[in-house]
């Protein structure tokens, strides 16, 4: 007898629900959670690198044997069934709770962290506690809350770095940005900062430094205390200052034009490895309305803004006055900085203007003016510079930005507002190499407009809101500043529309030029090519 399907929903049956093996893994993953979560309530464990190693073992093993019990029967391509209708990924119950839960953790960690157990005189206790081995066999010192937090940190990379591989195994680009953060997590931002915490003593001290790491991300980098640990270590640490120096003026511009700024957003950087590893499940929930987009460019670039008047104001502090024993001194910094934004505005006007859209304009010329006003002022009224002084810039910043957006919201509430909301409204380091990808990059997007059937798979999994259907119905390429070049799009699309390059600037066409019957020459592109 034939069953009657008796559901006439366009959208079909609901998602199944997990399998046996699933169902085990995740009461092995929560077990491991459990026992940290005893710890942040005082449960004293006497054998605490046994069970720390219980804990971190059976999170790391829940995470990776459920992926494979959801991938490993599955042929190999895209697998997105049913996020809109679960739970988890629809924004529905679970979603605001896992929300709710991350933020509070978070709020916690930056600002009483004495709950996880952390003491200023004498042992830590609760979870902190039963980092310390750890802590100890790394560095030689004991934990803090930032070294619990990043070894989850590390952890939720690494395993949910192998799920993401799992899913989108069929595409060589996705498994490899995805082994380079894994790579760079483990080693860059969480190994070597504490073998070089271990090499510090009484004579040679160095700073807790995450190499890839660059200002603006770091915004912490040069003030005074930093500059002096940097100085002191010798030429160690004259290197490393150097290269923090470098990485921003040099470094970073020449890699952004070679391949756009996704050789840091997703192959390198620790804040877009988690988004897309552990936040993967979450892309589809960016917003992709106008306004969103328009927002965006004014919250990101006010961020930019702030941390260059922020760190200006903080290196102009511990700055001399006295020419005859500094060659840098407070006005000759401050002169310096003007006349730097001064000639980059004048440069992106005469010879880029047309890349920007009228509200970049005006606002590139809004924000040069108020600069170059503030620095006016301190030198013909002797006014506190930027109006406030550099430690209250400096706090300010840091918790409305460092703590507030890039943790509590831009993590914490990946279940609701997508996974890379700090990235696309908070993030400087985005906002600079953003600029650069849409000025000067040889990096974008190709499109096939010719095989395009309007399936919305590229527009509705861009974790940026980047509306990809509308360009690739036009065969336009898409270069904008947003694009972190997950290469996400071209995974989903099933007509292979989509192709990322790193082609030359010239003999680029606008689509809509094509499409209005503007008087463009293609057979000029096509020589040229």
């Amino acid at each position: 007898m034939n069953t009657i399907q008796r559901n006439m929903s366009l959208t079909g049956e609901p998602p199944k629900t997990i399998n046996t093996q699933q169902k085990i893994a995740t009461v092995i993953g929560m077990t491991g959670l459990f026992i940290l979560l005893l710890a942040t309530f005082n449960v004293d464990f006497p054998a605490k690198t046994l069970w720390l190693s219980i804990a971190l073992g059976a999170i790391n093993t829940g995470i990776i044997w459920f992926s494979i019990a959801a991938y490993r029967s599955k042929h190999a391509g895209i697998k997105n069934d049913g996020v809109y209708f679960k739970s988890i990924s629809g924004r529905g119950y679970l979603a605001w709770v896992l929300g709710l839960a991350l933020t509070g953790f978070y709020i916690v960690l930056y600002f009483y962290p004495q709950y996880l157990g952390l003491t200023r005189e004498g042992d830590n206790t609760g979870l902190i506690a039963l980092f310390d081995p750890l802590s100890y066999l790394l560095s030689g010192n004991p934990a803090s809350q930032w070294f619990v937090y990043g070894t989850l940190y590390t952890i939720a990379i690494l395993a949910f770095g192998v799920k993401f591989m799992l899913k989108y195994r069929h595409n060589r680009y996705e498994r490899l940005r995805t082994l380079s953060v894994m790579f760079f997590q483990a080693s860059f931002a969480f190994l070597i900062p504490e073998f070089m915490a271990r090499l510090n003593s009484d004579s040679f001290s160095l700073p807790y430094y995450d190499l890839k790491n660059i200002w603006p991300l770091n915004y912490y980098n040069f003030e005074q205390y930093r500059v002096d640990s940097f100085i002191s270590a010798g030429d160690i640490g004259l290197a490393l200052l150097l290269f923090g120096i470098a990485s921003i003026f040099i470094i970073t511009p020449i890699l952004t034009y070679k391949y756009g700024k996704r050789w840091y957003c997703s192959w390198v950087c620790g804040c877009g490895g988690l988004a897309e590893t552990a936040g993967d499940p979450f892309r589809h929930l960016s917003d992709k309305r106008m306004i969103a987009w328009k927002i965006e460019r004014w919250v990101v670039h006010s961020v930019l803004v702030f941390v260059i008047v922020m760190t200006t104001a903080v290196v102009h502090s511990y700055l001399g006055e006295d020419a005859s024993k500094y060659w840098l001194t407070k006005d000759v910094f401050l002169l310096s900085v003007g006349v730097f934004l001064t000639l980059l505005f004048l440069g992106i006007w005469f010879f880029k203007r047309k890349e920007l859209e009228k509200d970049a304009r005006y606002g590139a010329i809004g924000y040069l003016t108020i600069i170059l006003i503030l620095i006016g002022m301190h030198f013909t009224a002797g006014k506190t510079l930027f109006l406030f002084d550099a430690e209250t810039l400096r706090s300010s910043y840091g918790f409305l930005i460092g703590a507030i957006f890039s943790g509590v919201i831009g993590t914490g509430f990946y279940p609701i507002f997508g996974n890379r909301v700090w990235c696309r409204f908070g993030c400087p380091m985005a906002a600079v190499l953003g600029l650069q990808q849409r000025l000067f990059s040889r990096f974008r997007i190709t499109t096939n407009g010719g095989q395009c059937i309007s399936c919305g798979n590229c527009s509705t999994y861009c974790e940026m809101g980047i509306d990809v259907k509308a360009y690739a119905q036009k065969g336009e390429n898409i270069v904008r500043a947003s694009c972190v070049g997950c290469g996400i799009c071209s995974a989903v699309c099933p007509r292979g529309v989509l192709k990322l390059e790193n082609g030359p600037l010239e003999g680029r066409i606008q689509g809509n030029e094509i499409l209005l019957g503007n008087d463009v020459d293609l057979m000029k592109y096509v020589n040229k090519n």
